[in-house]
């Protein structure tokens, strides 16, 4: 069972606005802060789209590395203030051990990590595959694929889990299963990109493992 990070797993949106905000200040004193849901759009195919997307937004020039690496600065200095697991996420990771569990997200691998480990839920994953960590960015199935054959698992038997279509996509490119989180940041993608289940919250996952095909 694979996992997407920031609306599946962990509610990061806070933290990310305001990194977007501090960083835009630090370009240029002043910039106007963005809304939080403007920042929402943005998110999901990494930070480089991310920062590329606000600059444009903010009207600033800026060389785009350079706005990455002083974003990706900013962020891990405020982590986790206001990061948190969703409800029910614990609970349920706890509950899927004896399952070989990874997380796939377009974050970078090493932020992607240090959240995992800051909210003290890294045992119970065999892998964390970030963006810059080797494999393309999703939808490109190719991180997903990595994780089967590390696992051993063949389409069937895999099940990636998200809130964007950028997630269903991923697994469906992979043959695997999809389910979508409605709580998290795109709920609205999946009715163009529907995944095989909708889940309201994340314990609603553990009765799909009684379904022969999810076995």
């Amino acid at each position: 069972m694979v996992f997407d990070l920031d609306g599946t797993l962990v509610d990061s949106l806070g933290d990310i606005a305001l990194a977007v905000n501090r960083t835009l200040d630090r370009l240029r004193s002043g910039t106007p802060a963005l809304a939080v849901d403007q920042v929402r759009r943005f998110v999901g195919h990494g930070v480089d789209t991310l920062m590329a997307r606000t600059l444009e937004v903010a009207g600033i020039e800026c060389p785009l590395d350079a706005a990455v690496s002083l974003m990706e600065q900013t962020y891990q200095e405020g982590l986790l203030e206001t990061t948190r697991l969703f409800p029910g996420v614990a609970e349920t990771l706890s509950a899927l051990a004896g399952h070989d569990l990874a997380v796939l997200t377009n974050k970078p691998g090493d932020l992607s990590r240090a959240i995992v480990a800051g909210l003290r839920v890294d045992r119970h994953f065999v892998r964390v595959i970030g963006g810059g960590d080797g494999p393309p960015r999703k939808p490109d199935p190719e991180g997903l694929q990595l994780l089967m054959r590390a696992s051993h698992a063949g389409p069937a038997q895999t099940v990636m889990v998200g809130d964007s279509a950028v997630d269903v996509q991923t697994g469906k490119a992979a043959g695997a299963h999809t389910v979508g989180v409605s709580y998290g940041l795109f709920p609205e993608d999946f009715a163009r990109d529907v995944p095989d289940v909708v889940l309201d919250a994340m314990p609603q996952l553990l009765p799909l493992l009684g379904l022969r095909s999810l076995c």
